[in-house]
């Protein structure tokens, strides 16, 4: 039991909820350095298509800074600073190794100037109010363990007149869809786990995430309880994953 008595999931498991940044943070250090092949893997490459759909909708600005929120290896941040000369990023992520290993890519380097890289928390966020143009967080914020006060910072420290985009995996509409991608997700993530990092426990935790985050209209609804205007939601691959949009107005 945590100290202020709550509790949260880790997976399908019930956890202390001071318990569970420790356990994503090994998670995440466990799987960092395969972190990219395995996203390929769980999407079957569609992550990518995913990533480009996130950057058509929000439309990147020259000038604007972006914070990139659980942006580990930096996949949105470099397509954001491609498609806007002059912009800047931020990427902040709580594991360390995550970001080291997204400074080794080729994209950092090339981007050095308009890119920094932050360990932090997105609960609570080491910046100042009214600080950034763009939130983001890519297939992160179901690894929050308190996923309505992460989209209260993502509030705080956006300006007005700022848009926060959400991209993470959903649930299917269809009943019956969504029984299959579960045998596909239950039965071959874990173990192209094991092939590829050596690690079933990590993608076995993965998969478990996304079976137990909101669906795409409770998700809208809590983004809304954040103050955030003008929500609205897309859905990918029929559902697979979704894209959640909401303005500070």
């Amino acid at each position: 039991m945590s100290e202020n008595g709550k509790t949260t999931h880790f997976g399908f498991k019930d956890v202390a909820e001071d318990q569970k940044a420790d356990l994503v943070h090994g998670v995440f250090t466990s799987v960092a350095s395969k972190y990219d092949i395995m996203n390929d893997v769980m999407s079957m490459g569609i992550h990518r298509v995913w990533k480009d759909a996130m950057m058509d909708w929000l439309a990147p600005r020259p000038g604007q800074r972006l914070l990139d929120v659980a942006g580990g290896t930096g996949d949105i941040s470099f397509r954001f600073l491609k498609r806007a000369p002059g912009a800047e990023s931020v990427v902040l992520d709580m594991t360390e190794s995550m970001l080291v290993e997204g400074r080794k890519r080729a994209e950092a380097a090339q981007m050095a100037d308009s890119l920094d890289w932050v360990t932090g928390d997105a609960m609570q966020l080491p910046f100042e109010d009214n600080q950034f143009d763009v939130y983001t967080i890519s297939f992160g914020i179901r690894n929050v363990t308190r996923i309505q006060d992460a989209l209260s910072e993502a509030y705080r420290v956006l300006k007005p007149g700022g848009r926060l985009m959400v991209l993470e995996f959903s649930q299917l509409p269809n009943p019956m869809m969504q029984k299959a991608y579960d045998l596909y997700s239950f039965n071959v993530i874990p173990r192209m786990g094991q092939m590829i990092a050596g690690d079933h426990d990590s993608y076995q935790y993965l998969v478990e995430s996304i079976r137990k985050f909101p669906d795409q209209d409770t998700f809208a609804q809590m983004i809304r309880t954040a103050g955030f205007s003008n929500v609205k939601y897309r859905n990918l691959t029929m559902g697979i994953a979704a894209l959640h949009s909401g303005w500070k107005l």
